[in-house]
């Protein structure tokens, strides 16, 4: 059967001061070795807290601050390269545009939207 906490501390406590009483050690090394076990207790108090919260809060879909930074950062830099990307499409995109515009055959001067004009009506009278 396994000791409750506050039967281990008292057992520790115990052992202690018998060993105070018997002269098998000083007050020092007795103050010294409860402050290590006091110590040691706390930092496993805090670890099995640590776990606890930690496995809770998994389980209600939360996420710890640093992923969340961390999340953050990631969408920033792939909306940036969508962006970055994006930009270049257009760009691209313009530029075939303006390419495909030199190739139409608009007149580029008057008389020559003249004549063609002209060209166009005597096809369409006849």
């Amino acid at each position: 059967m396994a000791k409750t906490p506050a039967n281990e501390i008292f057992s520790t406590l115990k052992t202690y001061f018998n060993q105070l009483s018997d002269g098998e050690r000083t007050p020092a090394e007795v103050a010294t070795a409860l402050n290590g076990w006091a110590k040691e207790s706390a930092e496993s108090v805090k670890a099995k807290i640590a776990e606890e919260v930690e496995a809770t809060v998994s389980k209600m879909g939360f996420i710890k601050r640093e992923e969340y930074d961390l999340l953050l950062e990631r969408v920033s830099q792939l909306e940036s390269a969508g962006l970055k990307k994006a930009k270049s499409i257009a760009g691209s995109k313009k530029k075939s545009v303006k390419d495909s515009s030199k190739i139409s055959k608009k007149p580029s001067t008057k008389v020559e939207a003249k004549s063609v004009k002209k060209r166009t009506t005597k096809k369409a009278s006849m």
